[in-house]
C-alpha cells in the first residue's frame, strides 16, 4: 500500500514537471516566432525607408533639373524680349528710310513729268500726252505723230518728238524705259505683218532703235514690247476711240535698288 502511494506521487510529479516543460517549450517557440515576425517587419520597414530616401533624392534631382530649365527658359525669354525690341527699333528706322526714298522718288518723277511736259509743249494733245500713273511717268504718242497706217517706219515729226524726249532722259539718272506698242481691234494681215501683235511689236522696236542707235539712250535701260489691241484706253466702237488706241507708250520708272536694299 505504501509502495503504491509513493508510485502515484512520483507519477504525479512527473506529469506536473512534463506539463510545465511542454508549456515552457511552447512559450519559447511562440516567442521565437514573434521575434522572427518582428525581424521581418523591421526588414520590410527598412526597405520601405530606403525606397522613400531614394525617391526623395530623385525628386530633389528632378527639382534641380526643373529649376535649371526654368532659369534657361527665363534667360531665353529675356534675350528674345531684348531682340524683339531691337528688331522693332530697326524696323522703325528702315520704315523711316523707306518713306524718305519713296518720297524722293515721287518728287523726282513729278519733276520729270514737268520737264517732259515743257520739252514737248509744241505738240498737241491729240498727238501726245504726258501723265503719271502708279508712280511712273507715261508719254503716250498717237499713231498720227509717229506712223502711217499699217507701217512701223517713224515719221520725221515723230523723230523730233523722240529727240526732245531722249534729251530729257539722258539728263536724268536711274531712269528705266519701257516702250509699248498698241493697236485698235481691227485685224491686220499684210505681207509685212501677220497680225496686230507683229505690228505693235515692230513699232515699239523701231522707236527703241531710234532712241538708242540714233539718239544715244542707254541700251541697257530700255525694253520694247507689243500689246496689240488688248489694252485699249478708249472704246473701239468709234473712229475717234480706235485712233486713241493706236498709240505707243513710253513708260518711265526709277531704279528701285535703294528700296530693294532696305527690304533685304
Amino acid at each position: 500500500m505504501k509502495k503504491n502511494l509513493l508510485l502515484n506521487v512520483a507519477l504525479w510529479l512527473f506529469m506536473v514537471l512534463s506539463f510545465t516543460s511542454c508549456s515552457q517549450i511552447d512559450n519559447y517557440k511562440a516567442s521565437e516566432a514573434k521575434i522572427a515576425e518582428l525581424r521581418n517587419d523591421s526588414i520590410i520597414t527598412h526597405e520601405m525607408l530606403d525606397e522613400c530616401y531614394a525617391r526623395t533624392n530623385n525628386l530633389n534631382d528632378e527639382n534641380v533639373l526643373l529649376q535649371d530649365k526654368n532659369d534657361s527658359v527665363q534667360n531665353n525669354l529675356d534675350k528674345l524680349s531684348t531682340s524683339t525690341e531691337l528688331t522693332i527699333t530697326d524696323q522703325k528706322i528702315r520704315l523711316t528710310e523707306l518713306n524718305k526714298i519713296v518720297q524722293k522718288q515721287k518728287d523726282v518723277m513729278a519733276s520729270l513729268k514737268t520737264v517732259l511736259s515743257e520739252a514737248l509743249i509744241n505738240y498737241n494733245s491729240d498727238e501726245l500726252t504726258v501723265y503719271t500713273k502708279n508712280g511712273k511717268v507715261y508719254v503716250s504718242l498717237e499713231e498720227k505723230l509717229l506712223f502711217k497706217s499699217g507701217s512701223d517706219v517713224v515719221d520725221p515729226k515723230g523723230k523730233d518728238a523722240l529727240k526732245s524726249l531722249v534729251g530729257v532722259l539722258n539728263d536724268t539718272k536711274d531712269v528705266s524705259v519701257m516702250v509699248e506698242g498698241h493697236t485698235d481691234n481691227i485685224p491686220i494681215h499684210t505681207a509685212e505683218f501677220q497680225d496686230n501683235w507683229e505690228l505693235s511689236t515692230a513699232r515699239a522696236t523701231s522707236i527703241l532703235r531710234i532712241m538708242t542707235a540714233d539718239l544715244g539712250f542707254n541700251s541697257y535701260k530700255i525694253t520694247a514690247s507689243g500689246r496689240a489691241n488688248f489694252y485699249p484706253v478708249k472704246s473701239n466702237k468709234t473712229p475717234q476711240g480706235r485712233a486713241g488706241n493706236r498709240r505707243t507708250e513710253i513708260i518711265l520708272s526709277l531704279d528701285l535698288k535703294d528700296v530693294y536694299s532696305l527690304l533685304n
